[in-house]
């Protein structure tokens, strides 16, 4: 207990999270029987959020139309591991072999809003998916976050055109927000995936001298990403944790034996975590303001009050690890891990809707949920509150839902009772908790405590556990 304390609360009221995020192509295999290594799951240290981006997950026509009808099988896996140690899936978004997944611990769920995912496609000439990006964004405690999947050109000598695809992502992967409208806008911005960056210049047998000597410092200074660092401007924003692991790339399938085949491609650190936390408003940029258009005004404006908000809630972030995990063989790459403390302030700490489930819970009577609004939201005819077990995976996991708006039994101002049918509620019963979807945010707003639905004592009396007894849904039948 005293190590959670230690791990959540900052200083001067400041809150850390803990951010473990991974990428990996996974050169269309399926998925591995155990994840639990790649996730740390038996670290005493549980992480807030788990950021997952994979590369080159299998797209074939049979398979990429189930899995846009059904999730996939990576996600299903990953969603069924952190569903079990109590996380829940925010946001994911597939652009044919690129999939990005944010899960988060529970109870920050109602604190995380403005939610959206995005793609931005750069192979063959912007119409093919194989190359691109994938984000989701999203503010966590009032405070933009972006996470940027990319996979980028390969071969050793397109550095340059991964820098020009790149640039192509930030400016045209845009989102309908008037505070955060670009990448470059989130207060924090992860660029992770298969950047495909090489180590040029030095020969293959000096590379593998460096790797069997573990002097990875000496190709540090040739690696492409360093490289095109000293000259980027845009890439100089970007922050990135020593490379003191082994290349990532290319291995043998099924072993720790670097490319042993023909082409014998030279080992490299393809796959990357780096990030940006948004610098401070220049004095320039006010001092343009006197002479701007009006938009360039409005810009200035804006950025001012970035400023203002940056100093009255800080954020500062620390890597914790970066490394690769070498016992995976599934693929010719091995996965990345980037493990962050980010310690911010919130800007806001209650929810926007209190829920409790009122009196007893059972499929023999129709049931009620007592909803309070804490802080005004823009409501709608289609939200709904949602009844889910403990262990839920993500907001389409309910047992059953019902309209707010057409199930109010007495309200007022903040005070609302919602009415649930029996016919609705589980006969077999469980730990469950109830959630508050908001329908113009996009988001979950507000949970339950858990609370205890009961087995139904007519079901029981009368026998009735059939497949087809009323109130048996997905979730009971399982």
């Amino acid at each position: 207990m005293e190590e959670d304390e230690k791990q959540t609360h900052g200083h001067d009221g400041d809150t850390s999270f803990r951010l473990h995020m991974v990428t990996w192509n996974v050169a269309s295999a399926d998925p591995p029987d155990d994840i639990s290594s790649l996730l740390h799951l038996n670290s005493p240290k549980k992480p807030d959020i788990y950021v997952i981006g994979l590369q080159e997950v299998y797209s074939g026509p049979i398979r990429f139309m189930s899995d846009m009808a059904f999730d996939d099988a990576w996600s299903l896996l990953f969603m069924s591991t952190l569903a079990a140690q109590e996380y829940f899936k925010v946001s994911s978004i597939r652009m044919q072999g690129l999939l990005l997944l944010f899960f988060c611990k529970l109870e920050h769920v109602p604190f995380i809003r403005d939610i959206q995912a995005k793609y931005t496609r750069t192979g063959l000439c912007g119409y093919w998916g194989n190359k691109g990006a994938v984000s989701v964004r999203l503010s966590v405690y009032g405070h933009m976050m972006c996470f940027l999947n990319c996979h980028l050109a390969a071969h050793m000598h397109y550095a340059s055109e991964r820098v020009d695809e790149f640039e192509h992502i930030l400016d045209t992967h845009t989102y309908e927000s008037v505070k955060a409208p670009t990448i470059l806008d989130h207060r924090l911005v992860f660029w992770f995936g298969d950047l495909n960056f090489r180590i040029q210049d030095h020969g293959m047998h000096f590379v593998r001298s460096c790797l069997t000597n573990q002097t990875y410092n000496l190709l540090w200074s040739k690696d492409q990403l360093t490289m095109m660092k000293q000259k980027e401007p845009i890439i100089q924003q970007f922050s990135e944790g020593s490379l003191d692991f082994q290349p990532t790339y290319k291995f043998d399938l099924n072993s720790d034996t670097y490319d042993s085949s023909g082409k014998k491609r030279k080992p490299a650190w393809t796959d990357r975590v780096l990030w940006r936390l948004r610098p401070n408003a220049s004095e320039r940029d006010e001092e343009d303001d006197e002479d701007g258009d009006g938009e360039e005004r409005a810009l200035v404006r804006r950025k001012a009050k970035q400023q203002e908000e940056d100093e009255a809630f800080p954020l500062k972030i620390k890597q914790e690890s970066y490394t690769s995990i070498m016992e995976y063989g599934i693929s010719d790459h091995k996965p990345v891990l980037g493990i962050f403390t980010i310690q911010l302030r919130k800007m806001f700490d209650s929810p926007l809707v209190r829920l409790q489930a009122e009196g007893d819970w059972s499929a023999d009577i129709d049931s009620m949920v007592l909803s309070t609004t804490l802080q005004p939201f823009p409501c709608s005819a289609w939200d709904w509150i949602g009844l889910y077990r403990v262990g839920f995976t993500s907001v389409s996991d309910y047992i059953t839902y019902t309209w707010v708006k057409d199930q109010e039994v007495s309200f007022n101002e903040q005070l609302v009772q919602v009415y649930f049918s029996k016919e609705e509620l589980p006969v077999r019963g469980g730990e469950c908790v109830l959630c508050y979807y908001s329908a113009i945010m996009q988001c979950i707003i507000g949970i339950s405590e858990p609370f205890t639905v009961h087995e139904s004592k007519v079901a029981v009396e009368e026998g009735m556990f059939p497949e087809n007894i009323n109130g048996l849904d997905k979730a009971t039948a399982s």
